[in-house]
């Protein structure tokens, strides 16, 4: 059979959808047809093929031996289409999104909160956000940026824009206010950085002393802890900046630097372009909003 001869689609999708729902009816309703249009489409198609696709069986339609045969081809022929489709759009979906990793901690209680603004000012920018920390698998990941700490040693090929410096201190619900001036509070450190409490009290001797020290998974956990008033949380101040505003959390002492920064950090082109360094030039607005 040439091209030229094979059926209509509608005409070939009008048969699908009958021979599926088992109903003209339904399938009018499927199509977004009239009962009429489904009917001269289906008999229209079975003058073209020179066969009947249905009989009459009671109130009802049964499938002729050849309308089964072409029911099987048209609904493998369907389900591989709409997969294809599925998959294309996906796959242009992935080429025109902006892939972004960033730490855990940082995209919970800082970057996530900021986003509906970049969407405003950027509605063209489908922005995909991935979390991670440490050494950036970009190849691997499909990552087109990614904020970390850099604590670690950037190969020679990255990129790296600083955003802000890392600056640390303790944060508390103001009603363990009194509780911290008298030491007779619970401190709460970070697993992820298990001498961080140890290394900042021996900075500051004059700094109130905890009655002990307990570890979460992750800064996240104790900044919302600290929040719920189960103690002091030695925090990075970009997890808790949102907090202190609203008035959540207090930092009596206030935060110092640690010598270390994030930055937003990109492999290739030494400089952004496009979607890329739209990002880029917003989080930097952001970071000086929060940060100074």
């Amino acid at each position: 059979m040439k091209r030229s001869d094979i059926p209509s689609l509608d005409d070939l999708r009008a048969f699908e959808a009958t021979a599926r729902l088992g109903s003209v009816r339904l399938a009018a309703d499927r199509l977004a047809l009239t009962h009429g249009a489904v009917s001269r489409r289906i008999t229209k198609l079975s003058e073209d093929l020179g066969f009947k696709l249905f009989e009459k069986s009671g109130r009802g339609l049964r499938l002729t031996a050849a309308g089964e045969t072409l029911n099987l081809t048209l609904g493998r022929f369907f389900t591989e289409l709409a997969t294809t489709v599925e998959s294309l759009r996906a796959a242009n979906a992935r080429q025109n999104a902006l892939v972004l990793s960033c730490e855990p901690s940082v995209a919970m209680r800082w970057l996530i909160p900021r986003l509906a603004n970049f969407q405003c000012a950027h509605p063209d920018i489908a922005l995909h956000l991935s979390v991670g920390g440490g050494p950036v698998e970009f190849r691997r990941d499909r990552i087109d940026l990614a904020i970390r700490r850099l604590d670690f040693r950037l190969p020679d090929a990255w990129h790296v824009q600083r955003l802000f410096p890392e600056r640390m201190g303790p944060v508390m619900s103001p009603r363990l206010a009194p509780a911290f001036a008298s030491e007779e509070y619970i401190a709460l450190g970070s697993k992820t950085r298990p001498d961080a409490w140890s290394h900042w009290l021996s900075l500051h001797p004059s700094v109130p002393r905890p009655t002990e020290i307990r570890f979460y998974d992750h800064h996240f956990l104790i900044v919302e802890a600290a929040s719920a008033g189960l103690g002091v949380a030695l925090s990075p101040m970009v997890l808790a900046t949102d907090d202190i505003d609203r008035e959540r959390l207090i930092a009596p002492v206030g935060f110092d630097p640690d010598g270390s920064h994030y930055g937003l950090i990109w492999t290739g082109e030494t400089e952004l372009s496009g979607k890329a360094h739209d990002l880029a030039r917003w989080l930097e607005a952001e970071c000086k909003i929060s940060f100074g």
